[in-house]
């Protein structure tokens, strides 16, 4: 008998990438995917396009919900169709833009996964219950972060941080009656090996502001900082968490899915200025000055770049993953070198850099 997923977040990168994982498994699933009903059609032919290399017998049925909704917005038929069939609920959707504003993260990523949790609690079969959070709830929290920790920090850099902090305190209350495992991952970027991404965002940020101003006689390096930029391809992420809210070891957990080994902001700065145009950094540009820059709305938009990203680039934390590495013992699973998934990175980013499809919209 198949057992029963429940994906939030389709079709979004992560999600995506998850999935294909499991149709590439020996175990088959069958896979109920809650899509947007405004995103229904790229759903069905980015599920079409996926099962052409489908390896198993599982199978994938997308339904229209809206998290935002109570009973997820489904109709009672299926619902109660659902209720008994489920294993595994994989909750990822989310507003994950950093400059969204607080009332639509607020009824996204927290009134959404309040309703989603409600809705799990009335399942019968549930095994895992597998909430995507974000290493970021760390806010402006410094030192060392540990996994088993969710304090609130003094601040946060922005409502998308703030809001992912809230909806996991909601899911760790969760843990007393339901099977959890929380993934934190640090700032996601694409497949280490193919370098294939669905969104310029996050880590390209810094792509994008170079690609506008490669012809500048001297770019500078951004600020003096000791700052490291924890960037995880996602096919290391969704291996890690695959493995990790498998295992026993996982319920009640919640992990950092995180570069052990992050490199300082300003190294990863030059290597991506030298693998696309050549230059190394010259002089230093101070923070406030790029920050009042990035407030011009004109200037963000041809630079391609959130002012938010710019705070990451500054943070002073790290994140504690021993938890992580212990209960990936045996899985052969590893966070790949920052370095060597850069090449496939910067190839995937000079072929698309045009294609306005990879870029998030800059207001």
């Amino acid at each position: 008998m198949k057992r029963g997923y429940f994906v939030t977040g389709f079709p979004g990168f992560i999600s995506e990438q998850l999935i294909r994982l499991w149709m590439t498994e020996g175990e088959t699933k069958r896979i109920y995917v809650l899509v947007l009903p405004s995103m229904v059609t790229k759903a069905n032919e980015l599920v079409e396009h996926m099962m052409q290399d489908c390896t198993n017998e599982t199978t994938i049925h997308i339904i229209e919900g809206d998290i935002t909704k109570e009973h997820l917005g489904l109709p009672d038929p299926i619902r109660v169709h659902l209720k008994d069939k489920l294993h595994f609920v994989w909750h990822l959707a989310a507003i994950y833009d950093l400059a969204v504003p607080k009332s639509i993260a607020f009824k996204v990523n927290v009134k959404g996964t309040y309703h989603l949790n409600e809705w799990v609690k009335s399942l019968k079969n549930v095994q895992r219950y597998v909430y995507f959070s974000t290493a970021y709830v760390a806010g402006k929290r410094e030192g060392q972060i540990k996994a088993d920790e969710l304090l609130r920090p003094v601040a946060f850099h922005n409502h998308y941080e703030e809001t992912k902090y809230e909806a996991e305190v909601l899911v760790n209350e969760l843990k007393k009656i339901v099977p959890v495992t929380i993934i934190r991952p640090a700032i996601v970027k694409g497949s280490a090996s193919s370098g294939a991404t669905n969104k310029f965002d996050g880590s390209y940020y810094l792509m994008n502001m170079i690609e506008r101003l490669k012809n500048l006689p001297i770019i500078p390096y951004i600020g003096r900082s000791a700052s490291k930029l924890n960037v995880v391809p996602v096919d290391y992420v969704v291996r890690a968490s695959n493995w990790l809210s498998h295992i026993d070891a996982g319920v009640g957990k919640t992990y950092h899915v995180t570069d052990p080994n992050p490199y300082p902001a300003r190294e990863i700065f030059r290597f991506v200025l030298i693998a696309l145009t050549g230059k190394k950094p010259a002089g230093k540009i101070s923070r406030s000055v790029v920050d009042k820059i990035l407030t011009i709305r004109v200037t963000r938009q041809f630079l391609k770049v959130e002012r938010e990203a710019l705070d990451y680039l500054f943070w002073m934390g790290n994140f504690d993953q021993s938890e992580t590495e212990q209960d990936l013992l045996g899985s052969n699973i590893v966070c790949p070198d920052f370095l060597e998934g850069l090449h496939p990175m910067i190839a995937f980013y000079e072929e698309n850099k045009n294609n306005k499809q990879y870029h998030s919209q800059i207001d």
